[in-house]
């Protein structure tokens, strides 16, 4: 009886310790993400201010919406730059960010995440020379509620909704085909599907990363290999930034006022 209790009070102890490591390691990811969005912001609002003007002798391009741009702003929006810009993110998820994980220490991984949300930030940036402050601002806001109600659902739900990676994962690569083909069409249809569609593929991302991230620290806690766990919260981190980062470009089609 008294070794019964022993190896009861035992698995206490030890449950207790996962539960303020999971804690702990939850905050990591928040917090990480938190920085990355705002370094994201950041880089965006400065990266437009640069890129802008109100004085037409400074100007070296003007958009169609009467918006003039300096050098620098026409070098990122309007030269074949763009498409750098534009894809450059999206080459380092697919081809960077496992090299990263692999070989990298935690802190480089970590600065590996700050510098891909620098450079959103710079191919984010052009939402401020057509969408009003006001509706970037509130567009945020909205999705900062749905995304924290989301992924509350996520970590505290009893449903095992791993099975819905797969599926999810194929919405997005046949997301990303579809919106590479409008860049040709230009269809205002096809546009208001696309952002609809993926709203609400992102919208469960969140909520499967969240469980995810959760159930994946629990069953590799007991190893104590703290290296990989830091590493882990920093590619929980960037899987609920894009996340989150999509969604609100998705809503911003439906929410945002243009200038």
């Amino acid at each position: 009886m008294a070794e019964y209790q022993t190896i009861r009070a035992t698995a206490g102890v030890r449950t207790a310790e996962i539960d303020a490591g999971l804690r702990a390691h939850m905050n990591k990811v928040y917090g990480t993400m938190s920085v990355g969005m705002l370094i994201t912001a950041g880089a965006a609002w400065a990266i437009a201010g640069l890129a802008t003007t109100t004085d037409p002798s400074q100007a070296a391009a003007q958009l169609a919406n009467g918006t003039l741009l300096t050098g620098l702003g026409a070098a990122i929006y309007l030269s074949p730059l763009r498409w750098v810009i534009m894809l450059a993110p999206l080459a380092f998820i697919f081809f960077g960010w496992g090299a990263l994980m692999r070989r990298a220490p935690a802190a480089g991984v970590q600065l590996g995440f700050f510098a891909f949300a620098a450079a959103i930030g710079l191919s984010l940036s052009s939402i401020f020379l057509v969408f009003t402050d006001y509706s970037i601002v509130q567009t945020f806001l909205v999705t900062a509620i749905a995304f924290a109600g989301l992924s509350l659902w996520g970590y505290t739900t009893k449903k095992d909704i791993s099975g819905w990676g797969s599926f999810l994962i194929m919405g997005v690569i046949g997301l990303i085909v579809a919106m590479v083909i409008n860049i040709f069409l230009q269809s205002p249809a096809m546009m208001f599907a696309i952002s609809a569609i993926g709203l609400l593929i992102f919208a469960a991302l969140t909520a499967f990363h969240t469980q995810e991230i959760k159930n994946t620290y629990i069953a590799h806690a007991a190893h104590g290999d703290q290296e990989w766990l830091d590493k882990a919260a920093y590619d929980g981190a960037l899987s609920l930034y894009i996340s989150f980062l999509n969604m609100f470009q998705f809503l911003l089609m439906f929410m945002g006022q243009q200038e």
